[in-house]
């Protein structure tokens, strides 16, 4: 009886959460770890088709880079970076191209398989993710595009037909030339367009720490204002600091909340927007309540 009280206990306090973004947009990032471990896949399309069916209007924005790595070294070529960002020429293009679209198809797969409707795209379609070609501190690293616009169109024609959009990373210039993007770029991108009421990131890390070196040092929620302070304290470093910044945009542009979620956690965004305390990093405006000072989250 315990266990079932428990139980009744958790959807309880889901309710409040549920009523608040019930029809509103959700945006997920879904890369890391929790994209080559399969049982970490199903729990994160399990908690994304969850979110659906209660209600709220999920889009996934994937990336793929560790497979296009190995897929890069299976061929016998040579994964090279320049600043953190992949070296794209037009045979590893035509390589990561064809890895996003293997992992859009097998995400909708996943998704189809528990009842709910999915469809896959890529940046390309319906003009989605227009893009200039983006450079390394002055150097060119071939097709790495840098998102210029984003033409929401076909993904609200998907959401009012009751589907779940999955997009796949890649965009086209002016000249219909085919651009990678940063997956972390292009969903901080396409939540923007859409004014998305949440964006959340699923990395490798259990969100942003005050101190890099000190693991207790993780901190619930940033304001915008303690989020640039943190920037300019000089703490933030490696893959943190474009996510922060993508954090920072996307709420200076109509994201209400940002969600920085460690994906390693089983079922991290159930964890995060279905309970009161939740894990990981929120980034809220300046002007929204913290959860430690208000019965908000």
């Amino acid at each position: 009886m315990e266990q079932l009280l428990q139980k009744a206990g958790v959807l309880i306090e889901a309710l409040p959460y549920i009523q608040r973004f019930h029809g509103k947009i959700i945006v997920v990032k879904y890369g890391g770890s929790a994209m080559i471990d399969d049982k970490l896949k199903k729990e994160v399309i399990q908690d994304v088709t969850l979110l659906k069916l209660v209600g709220f209007k999920p889009i996934i924005v994937h990336g793929g880079g560790k497979e296009i790595s190995s897929w890069v070294d299976r061929l016998g070529m040579k994964s090279e970076f320049v600043n953190g960002l992949r070296v794209t020429d037009a045979p590893t293009m035509e390589i990561a191209e064809m890895v996003l679209n293997k992992v859009n198809k097998s995400l909708v797969q996943l998704v189809e398989e528990l009842g709910v409707r999915a469809i896959g795209i890529s940046g390309k379609d319906g003009g989605l993710i227009s893009v200039k070609k983006k450079l390394s501190e002055g150097q060119d690293i071939g097709f790495v595009g840098e998102v210029e616009k984003v033409n929401p169109s076909i993904i609200f024609d998907l959401l009012e037909n009751d589907f779940l959009p999955i997009i796949c990373p890649v965009g086209m210039d002016e000249n219909f030339e085919t651009y990678n993007v940063n997956a972390d770029d292009a969903a901080c991108a396409i939540a923007k367009a859409v004014k998305a009421e949440k964006l959340a990131f699923l990395t490798d890390i259990e969100g942003v720490y005050r101190d890099p070196n000190d693991s207790s040092s993780l901190i619930s929620e940033l304001t915008l204002r303690e989020a640039n302070e943190l920037l300019e304290g000089g703490t933030v470093g490696g893959g943190m600091l474009p996510k922060l910044n993508n954090c920072i945009d996307a709420i200076l542009n109509g994201v209400s909340r940002v969600h920085i979620l460690d994906g390693r956690i089983p079922h991290c965004l159930l964890l995060e927007i279905f309970t009161n305390k939740g894990i990981g990093t929120a980034i809220i405006g300046d002007q929204d309540m913290k959860f430690y000072n208000h019965e908000e989250k």
